[in-house]
């Protein structure tokens, strides 16, 4: 089954802890702390693979975690930093965030790309030594690894894009002009899903062509398969519109053209604008007066008109060559920018809101004294010290000593109670 999107989850790597630790040797006396730093977690990285054309193992895992780093040891040692978890997809796929949609990254050359960082290493409590505290019993956690759910969407790599109604014979100009081996036959939605065919036009020369599988009106709003098949066309460089112009459906082959263009301008108007050859099939069951009127529509609106019978292969070499020749004037496949990240709000490290409830003084929002209170042990005697110069330092005391606090009372910060001392 031909699978081009997915919803999956992502857990970066956490880095390893800071290690508590204090230096011990024969003849040495008061070594002093030597806790190591802990390693860096895994980052998930993106990789295209040419050997992947669908996204369908996406369907039986949906969650990928990295693995966490070391956490530090004795006698100065780092741990060690994690490998990178490498996910392999199709090129062409676009990692969007899902929440936001932001674009994060268009994995559509063999450059790896970085999606969600692994936390970094905590320190050791060599880091906390200072000439007043010279015994810190105390280290810091190491910083948790990004976690995010992204949207896989897959958009074909092709220069070339066949559109048309359904049974006009696409896959058959296809399967003549390239080595591809589309299945053919004559009832519509023969093709389910997108076929890309690579045309060559010499030595050195060659261009991807992909057949679309067949749009219907009402397409643009999502009608049938439209948005699945519309997301296909939208890297293509140029469009070649496939017509019946012999009217076997029993559909005017210029209603359709026009039909199938409001689909695309529906769906994006940037496709709407993108460059576009006419290409009448079935010529062989056509009465010629008809393919005249036909080519003369398309020709006194600027379209390049070519009539072929895709069955045979007549008209199909002119037609492949007029493709080549112009697309040597267009820029490249276009390639998504990725979005930038939105700024996270940085919190002041003085915001918090102090409320009295039943004799108990909560000290609220400021989450950014987690960090702080994680690192923090209530068994030593200098790792209280370092806590109460930080909540000093940023201004808690002084509210609370405004607030009419006394000695001996509770005060609960970020759920962990203990009682004041002056």
């Amino acid at each position: 089954m031909f699978v081009d999107t997915a919803k999956i989850h992502l857990k970066a790597g956490n880095g390893g802890d800071g290690a508590v630790s204090f230096h011990r040797e024969k003849y040495v006396a008061a070594g002093g702390p030597d806790g190591g730093d802990g390693g860096r977690g895994g980052n998930i990285v993106f990789k295209a693979d040419s050997n992947l054309s669908t996204l369908a193992d996406f369907r039986y895992k949906r969650k990928y975690t990295a693995q966490p780093g070391q956490n530090g040891g004795a006698s100065r040692c780092t741990g060690k930093s994690a490998e990178d978890l490498v996910i392999c997809v199709p090129e062409g796929t676009l990692v969007k965030d899902a929440e936001t949609g932001r674009i994060i990254a268009d994995i559509s050359d063999s450059e790896p790309v970085v999606v969600a960082k692994g936390g970094n290493g905590g320190w050791g409590n060599r880091h906390f030594a200072t000439a007043t505290r010279q015994v810190p019993r105390f280290a810091k956690s190491g910083k948790p690894g990004e976690e995010l759910d992204v949207v896989l969407e897959l958009k074909l790599l092709a220069d070339v894009g066949l559109i048309g109604f359904p049974n006009v014979g696409k896959s058959t100009l296809v399967s003549v002009v390239s080595e591809a081996k589309p299945k053919i036959a004559n009832y519509h939605f023969t093709t389910l899903t997108p076929v890309l065919g690579v045309v060559r036009m010499g030595e050195g020369s060659s261009f991807v062509i992909a057949d679309i599988p067949g749009l219907i009106e009402g397409a643009g709003e999502g009608v049938g398969l439209g948005h699945e098949f519309l997301r296909h066309v939208e890297r293509c460089r140029m469009l070649l519109h496939v017509l019946d112009v012999s009217g076997s459906e029993g559909r005017d082959p210029i209603e359709d053209f026009q039909k199938i263009n409001h689909e695309l301008s529906v769906f994006s108007e940037e496709l709407g604008r993108r460059p576009q050859i006419v290409v009448g099939n079935k010529c062989d069951l056509a009465d010629e007066d008809e393919v005249a009127r036909i080519s003369e529509y398309f020709e006194s609106r600027g379209y390049k008109f070519f009539p072929v019978m895709a069955a045979i292969a007549e008209g199909t070499d002119k037609l492949m060559n007029y493709v080549a020749s112009e697309l040597q004037k267009l820029p490249p496949i276009k390639k998504y920018e990725a979005e930038p990240k939105p700024e996270p709000v940085i919190e002041s490290r003085r915001d918090f809101t102090l409320r009295v409830e039943n004799g108990i003084y909560y000290v609220e929002n400021c989450g950014w004294l987690m960090d702080v209170m994680n690192r923090v042990d209530p068994d030593d005697y200098e790792s209280l010290q370092y806590f109460e110069r930080v909540i000093r330092d940023c201004g808690i005391i002084k509210a609370l000593e405004d607030a009419g606090i006394s000695e001996g009372d509770t005060v609960n910060i970020l759920d962990i109670e203990f009682d004041f001392m002056f």
